[in-house]
């Protein structure tokens, strides 16, 4: 009898392992298949092919604006089989819920289906020079201080962390490090206090600085209050907002996305190219003409889908060129497409393959592997090079992403980011 109970134990045991397994890789698949968000153009049929064993249903209290396979329905009796290809339309914009349910009635996730005016874009694909002023100093990290009686110190240690920002000292706004440094001279080694903000919240933090052989006052933090580089310009829209490099500015030391209070993108010069090879990514060599003059537009936004600003008036040119229509991710496909980008002296079109698609990819970033194929540009770059961030990805006259990566072993391949991304930022 004992034994039989044990063995029953172990069974209930087995069985309960197996059942989380299989919820597991259930969650999986479907986070893997089935996006978080989804786009839909007013007036305009979009197709979808999950095939996913799962029923759907919309709510909506709008009766007869959503139709599926050309079937308008009343409100809450709207349902999808998604093992099954399926058409959406939406007479009218407006934001949506989607509960995906497993047997029917037990609902497993929420999608939101956005329904947005059509948009047009004119892509751009030229060279820009970037700068930027962090939103406070930025904290790199801590030090050792050589104090003027030869001992080490360390005294921001368990106190500051990478990531953080000063922006006052003792009730002192400090917008740079000349001005921090000036502060903490001025007071001759007695305590301060610095305001940081961490994670979005402010605290106070008490420091001592520590007088050196060469009589400065220092309190051993890294530290860093701008920076700048090359990039690409990904598109215009038609009332003058910009995109760009389809990733944000992270710092190189941090690698967090940088908070900014002000920034600019120039008109920059490609001076050189090095090109890339395995295991060393190649890189754009260029010149930031960082004067008013060349001043292209003020950056407003730093995001992880991109940079994003506005056109100065000086390039309102850039206006004139020809839009052309977004393709959301459910339009884009495995197979031949083109990126624009300056590699000989003007902005060209190139051959490339789009290998992977992966439309419910949360890095926004990674949506999809392209390859380029165009010997042309393998001939002067080797593949992608740092500095062809944001350059856009034309599929079927639409644009549909802009390049964000390069792969470090393979300067051929790379991933890019979908233009829907990149326009909700617009919003």
């Amino acid at each position: 009898m004992k034994k039989r109970k044990t063995y029953r134990k172990i069974l209930i045991y087995l069985f309960t392992i197996n059942l989380i397994v299989l919820l597991y890789f259930l969650y999986r698949n479907i986070e893997g298949k089935i996006p978080d968000e989804i786009k839909i153009l007013v007036g305009t049929d979009e197709n979808f092919d999950f095939n996913m064993p799962f029923n759907a249903n919309i709510h909506t209290e709008d009766i007869g604006v959503i139709s599926v396979n050309d079937l308008r329905v009343p409100s809450n009796q709207i349902n999808i089989d998604l093992n099954q290809p399926f058409t959406l339309q939406s007479s009218q914009t407006g934001k949506y819920t989607i509960n995906i349910k497993l047997f029917g009635f037990l609902n497993i996730k929420q999608v939101s289906l956005d329904v947005i005016d059509a948009v047009e874009l004119i892509p751009y694909g030229g060279p820009i020079g970037i700068y930027v002023e962090t939103d406070g100093i930025l904290v790199l990290g801590s030090g050792r201080i050589t104090g003027a009686d030869g001992l080490n110190y360390e005294p921001v240690s368990n106190k500051l962390k990478s990531g953080d920002y000063i922006t006052k000292i003792n009730n002192v706004e400090v917008k740079n490090k000349k001005e921090l440094i000036e502060e903490i001279q001025k007071i001759k080694g007695k305590d301060i206090t610095l305001i940081v903000r961490r994670n979005g919240e402010e605290l106070s933090v008490r420091i001592t600085p520590v007088k050196t052989a060469s009589t400065e006052y220092k309190i051993g933090a890294w530290i860093r209050d701008d920076t700048q580089g090359i990039g690409t310009l990904t598109f215009v829209t038609t009332t003058g907002r910009f995109g760009a490099l389809g990733h944000g500015i992270t710092d190189i030391d941090t690698g967090l996305l940088m908070e900014i209070k002000n920034g600019s993108i120039y008109s920059a010069e490609i001076l050189s190219i090095i090109k890339g090879k395995e295991g060393e990514p190649g890189e754009l060599i260029g010149m930031i003409k960082q004067s008013e003059k060349y001043r292209i537009g003020n950056i407003t936004d730093n995001t992880y889908q991109g940079i994003f600003g506005n056109i100065s008036t000086s390039y309102q040119d850039i206006l004139a060129l020809e839009p052309m229509k977004i393709g959301l991710k459910q339009e884009v496909k495995k197979g031949s497409a083109l990126i624009r980008c300056f590699v000989e002296d003007k902005i060209m079109d190139y051959e490339i393959e789009i290998e992977e698609v992966s439309i419910s990819n949360n890095n926004h970033s990674k949506g999809m592997v392209i390859r380029i194929t165009d010997e042309r540009l393998l001939n002067i770059t080797g593949g992608i090079v740092q500095g062809m961030s944001g350059s856009p990805i034309i599929q079927n006259n639409k644009i549909i992403g802009a390049v964000t990566h390069v792969f470090i072993q393979d300067s051929t391949k790379g991933y890019g980011t979908f233009i829907e991304n990149m326009v909700n930022n617009l919003e």
